[in-house]
């Protein structure tokens, strides 16, 4: 009976040890937590508030979704910057300004506020004037974006409003960068005059040269020339033709005469 139990007790002990480590093996292989899905602008600027009017522009142009797919994918591999105007940069905007716009202009208007790299508060001071945007072309009249440092703030201009950026970011981390503007940067290309034409290039001065028509002009007199001194060589020939002739008929009278005398 006692041999009976030690073997009872012996073979649970066996089973028990063989047990152990294959929970901890499992316990070993258990998957870690999966890691924080990078937040969205639209997260970054609810979660700062003030930033309504801002969000449900990049809503409607559909423009958070694309800065969401472009930090997701390898068409932004350098990151994205965002200038945010806040609720009160709009409500100082004169009435009609966004309501006079187009869906495109609007998505343009939105672009603007975008930069296609990730710019650290240290890059702002060096960036290249003019700084190109997601609306694109940066020429005269159409998307320029000047940066100029000023101590703890960044002047930024856009040739219709002068605004000023906050150095420090709102958010800082998975490739993107938001940092908050004073102002809503308005487009030369949506808000500014006119670009007038570039003035005509001065016509070149002509050199005074002898024409062609000139040199033709001068042939007919040349050969006028030539002409009057043949006809004047044909007239001295023609007179001197005639005076032979007379000559010859006066011999000829002289010797009918002496015949005659001596007759």
């Amino acid at each position: 009976m006692a041999s009976r139990l030690a073997s009872a007790l012996l073979l649970g002990v066996l089973i028990v040890s063989s047990a152990v480590p294959r929970a901890r093996g499992q316990a070993a292989s258990a998957p870690g937590p999966a890691p924080a899905a990078p937040k969205t602008i639209t997260a970054i600027l609810s979660k700062a508030g003030q930033f309504t009017k801002f969000i449900q522009l990049l809503q409607s142009t559909r423009e958070a979704e694309q800065i969401t797919n472009q930090l997701k994918g390898k068409s932004s591999s350098g990151g994205l910057t965002v200038f945010a105007p806040p609720d009160s940069a709009f409500s100082a905007l004169p009435k009609g300004t966004l309501n006079s716009l187009s869906d495109q202009q609007k998505t343009s208007l939105v672009q603007f506020h975008v930069v296609s790299a990730a710019l650290g508060a240290a890059q702002l001071e060096t960036v290249s004037n003019p700084l190109r945007t997601q609306a694109g072309d940066t020429g005269r009249g159409k998307y320029p974006l000047n940066l100029t440092a000023d101590g703890t703030n960044v002047n930024v201009s856009t040739g219709v409003v002068n605004a000023t950026l906050d150095g420090t970011p709102l958010y800082a981390g998975d490739r993107l960068v938001v940092y908050q503007v004073s102002k809503v940067l308005l487009p030369w290309a949506l808000y500014g005059p006119p670009v007038p034409a570039p003035a005509p290039a001065p016509a070149e001065s002509k050199k005074k040269k002898k024409a062609t028509p000139d040199a033709v002009a001068d042939a007919p007199a040349a050969e006028t020339a030539a002409g009057t001194t043949t006809t004047a060589s044909a007239a001295t020939r023609a007179r001197g033709g005639v005076g032979a002739a007379v000559a010859s008929s006066c011999v000829a009278v002289a010797a009918v005469a002496a015949l005659w005398w001596a007759i």
